[in-house]
């Protein structure tokens, strides 16, 4: 009858090798987080940073001027074509690829946009003004110029937010946010943005291709201009505009006197 000769305390196999390797791994992993290079330090930085809270620029004038600091907006509107759509203001957003992301602490570009439900200023979704050629850092921004959007993780040209649309240089095409067409982010469900022009039976854009330039409000306790209430002459508006199109069909919306939203273009 065989007997097992080795006792609890008896080691077989490559022990000794084992307990190498296990201590090389601790020695590893203890230089690794000293220096911030473990994969969940370098995540928890890039998240930090794209998450991290941003102060707008304040328009006290009512204009926008480059080097600003804005969010840009999807001001809400009734979804007509679709049953399941985001609803509510969409803030544009840089959404980093999801499996790049947690394999780097620094925002890797090119880098993809979305539509978010975030009304609070932060690193993702605070873009600053930045000069074509020949503007200077503070100069007005006039409809119908070029501008570019920079991220750091009467028609008097008065663009704080107000709505109006943005179009591509090279296509021609205005940014929309598609609400109905969501985009499984590394922050959650968003909506996806694209370059591409809805227009009316008017010929006229849609309110998915109306964005506006936000800034920041002048009161401490407010994040941003959308926090303030709306003024009751405003409402009251918008309800006789709703009245006028449902007794007459032909009737639209018009954002001011000359029927049109104020455009400008975004080089990409």
């Amino acid at each position: 009858m065989a007997q097992n000769l080795y006792g609890p305390r008896v080691r077989i196999g490559n022990w000794n090798e084992d307990v190498y390797l296990e201590e090389e791994i601790m020695k590893d992993f203890l230089a690794k987080r000293d220096k911030g290079q473990l994969l969940i330090q370098r995540n928890r930085r890039l998240k930090e940073n794209l998450l991290r809270p941003m102060q707008l620029s304040v328009s006290e004038d009512g204009y926008i001027h480059y080097g600003d600091k804005v969010m840009l907006v999807s001001p809400d509107h009734p979804e007509t074509e679709a049953d399941l759509f985001l609803p509510g203001d969409l803030s544009l957003c840089m959404t980093p690829d999801e499996i790049k992301a947690h394999l780097s602490n620094e925002l890797e570009m090119p880098c993809g946009l979305s539509a978010a439900q975030a009304k609070i200023p932060v690193g993702r979704n605070t873009f600053t003004i930045l000069c074509a050629a020949g503007e200077v850092i503070g100069q007005v921004l006039r409809y119908g110029q070029n501008f570019r959007l920079g991220i750091t993780g009467g028609f008097d040209d008065r663009m704080a937010n107000t709505k109006i649309l943005i179009t591509h240089c090279h296509t021609n095409r205005g940014l929309v946010a598609h609400r109905h067409l969501f985009l499984r982010t590394y922050f959650g469900q968003e909506a996806e943005v694209a370059a591409h022009t809805y227009l009316d039976s008017h010929r006229v854009e849609k309110p998915k291709n109306h964005w506006m330039l936000v800034t920041g409000a002048p009161r401490k306790d407010l994040s941003t201009m959308l926090d303030l209430p709306k003024p009751p002459a405003e409402d009251t508006r918008a309800l006789e505009q709703e009245r006028e199109q449902v007794s007459d069909p032909g009737a639209r919306s018009t954002p001011d006197a000359r029927g049109c939203v104020p455009q400008c273009t975004l080089p990409m």
